[in-house]
């Protein structure tokens, strides 16, 4: 949000619940497209540790992203009513960088991981499946949508923005479903393009297709339904709620309508 609030980028990439997170406290951003229809979160845990549902997450260390990444976990938490204050009845969050370290070092019960992603590099670490337990965000209900395409709202009374929002929208959207339907070579893409030579083609093949379950679903328009289940989401963390309040003006099918028909 801040590089877009400083004129660094005319869109960003953003999770909605940090998007959201963001206006309420006065920067503009609206939502013009929903490339992910289904959230790839989840808690990935040592099943070692007796953890089998979420109430075993009390005394537990649990690794979470922040920089606005922490807004489901924190969000899901305070529904089931566990402090992020550590103690026996609480959990303690662990500030989790963009890797699996603390889960493979013992130094957290659980991490944060992305289906396409951590939980993979997981498993290459030669971690068993069958040693883990997961908890996808889909599946305890605390789901809130993940990549959308953001703009700051004064840039849509411009034309010219305008137009080339659509034209950005309508590429993109070709560009995800075309990789949908041809994992390999967009695996391949990447690969092509890695100047640090360090994916390789199995993961990149693996990653792709379990990206393709969570843009199924969406042409790239925001489902009205999902971003209604998302701030109720967001509303209902009891004292400490991600968001005060209901958002007014923080999406539009304005680009979409345009770049789809």
């Amino acid at each position: 949000p801040q590089v877009l609030a400083g004129g660094g980028a005319d869109a960003m990439l953003n999770w909605m619940p940090s998007a959201l997170a963001a206006r309420e406290k006065g920067l503009p951003v609206v939502n013009i497209a929903q490339p992910f229809k289904t959230s790839g979160l989840m808690l990935t845990c040592w099943k070692d540790t007796g953890i089998t549902n979420v109430e075993d997450f009390r005394g537990k260390t649990i690794g979470v992203w922040f920089f606005g990444n922490e807004y489901p976990f924190l969000s899901w938490m305070s529904q089931v009513g566990i402090s992020t204050d550590g103690g026996d009845d609480g959990v303690t969050v662990l500030k989790q960088g963009f890797n699996v370290d603390p889960l493979l070092n013992r130094e957290a019960d659980c991490i944060s991981t992305m289906t396409y992603n951590e939980y993979g590099q997981v498993i290459d670490a030669g971690v068993n499946p069958d040693e883990l337990v997961t908890f996808k965000y889909e599946e305890q209900g605390v789901a809130t949508l993940e990549d959308g395409i953001y703009v700051l709202e004064e840039n849509l009374e411009d034309p010219v923005f305008v137009d080339k929002m659509v034209r950005f929208v309508r590429a993109s959207m070709e560009g995800w479903k075309y990789a949908e339907s041809n994992p390999e070579e967009a695996a391949g893409i990447i690969l092509d393009n890695d100047e640090t030579g360090a994916q390789t083609e199995a993961a990149q093949v693996r990653m792709m297709g379990e990206i393709a379950k969570l843009t199924a679903g969406s042409n790239g328009a925001l489902d009205v339904a999902d971003y209604e289940r998302t701030v109720a989401t967001l509303l209902s963390g009891g004292s400490d709620p991600v968001i005060s309040a209901a958002p007014t003006g923080a999406w539009t099918h304005a680009i979409t309508d345009a770049a789809l028909k």
